[in-house]
């Protein structure tokens, strides 16, 4: 039997539709196997200055709904620091915490392996980011609402770019990754999605302008992923207005709106998957590890892989764009 009696729970970095269904799996299913659960608020932040209160089955009732989450998230520039890190180490031993749930991105989960090195505390981390970036599982907490709600905005933007005969460059989000850009260019019907996994390789708004896109088409739409790698919609658009000015070049940048709203079923099912499978990882004495899905069976991978891997982009997928955009 474990000896874990008390876990702690939090939130870190940006937000993703699905983490309070995680919140509320974590603390339900340990609450099942005679764990005490205290929520820790504002993420490594409310470790050290001590935002920490005990959860019940009932403080995460009629979550599972909603977007962000009731734990918030916040940066936590003292918690890179040894100093902070001790700070919250002592505030895990005053609260009587035993181990941690982290759920988060690659930045989460960076420091939930440092914390757990320093001090050899069990953790176990969640991956809850949109941009699906995360090695060793094949989808992450809040990449398939944020995928739906970017077809949602392509779909509005799609009856205005027809009207007007314009070429619209839509920025979705993906610093590092074009998991978003990419599959959203699929599922909408865009013609190209231009994304850094292949701009180092080639001038990806040259190719598709000179491949002949467009020709038989009255408007058309492409996806760029944020990253500085491809210099963003508005550095593609500046390009294409000096270099191709016969183009009527719109750009709508999507931001936050990709975080935001209520979690897709698919999200809810996999925060709450993993949220179980977290509790069934402590038990197990498992720690440093994230939880992943790979073909639809859950998987633990240790931090090391999952922060320091990159996830390859199916470059299948990118054929099958350039295919179906003709």
């Amino acid at each position: 039997m474990s000896a874990i009696k008390c876990i702690g729970i939090l939130t870190s970095g940006g937000d993703a539709p699905g983490m309070n269904a995680a919140i509320r799996a974590v603390t339900r299913s340990a609450i099942y196997n005679g764990m005490t659960v205290k929520g820790i608020y504002r993420g490594y932040k409310g470790l050290i200055t001590g935002e920490v209160e005990t959860f019940n089955s009932q403080s995460v009732s009629n979550i599972i709904q909603r977007g962000g989450t009731i734990l918030k998230t916040a940066r936590c520039m003292e918690f890179k620091t040894p100093e902070g890190r001790k700070v919250a180490y002592d505030r895990l031993e005053a609260e009587k915490i035993d181990a941690l749930v982290a759920i988060g991105g690659d930045g989460t989960l960076t420091g939930a392996r440092i914390f757990a090195q320093e001090f050899n505390f069990p953790i176990v981390g969640l991956p809850g980011t949109i941009d699906n970036d995360l090695f060793g599982t094949d989808v992450t907490i809040g990449y398939d609402t944020a995928l739906n709600t970017i077809i949602e905005c392509v779909d509005k933007i799609r009856d205005t770019a027809s009207s007007h005969e314009r070429l619209f460059f839509i920025e979705v989000m993906g610093r590092d990754a074009g998991f978003l850009a990419l599959n959203g260019a699929i599922a909408s019907g865009a013609e190209a999605a231009i994304i850094p996994e292949i701009s180092m390789e080639t001038d990806q708004l040259s190719d598709m302008i000179e491949t002949g896109f467009r020709k038989s088409k009255n408007s058309s739409i492409v996806l760029v992923a944020e990253s500085e790698i491809t210099g963003g919609a508005m550095g593609v658009a500046e390009r294409v207005k000096k270099e191709y000015p016969q183009f009527d070049v719109r750009v709508s940048i999507l931001g936050h709106l990709q975080r935001g709203g209520s979690p897709s079923a698919q999200d809810r099912i996999l925060a709450t998957r993993m949220g179980a499978a977290a509790i069934d990882a402590l038990l197990d004495d498992q720690r440093n590890v994230m939880i992943g899905i790979q073909n639809d069976q859950l998987v633990y991978v240790p931090f090391s892989k999952a922060i320091k891997n990159d996830k390859p982009i199916n470059r299948e997928l990118l054929n099958t764009l350039r295919i179906v955009s003709m």
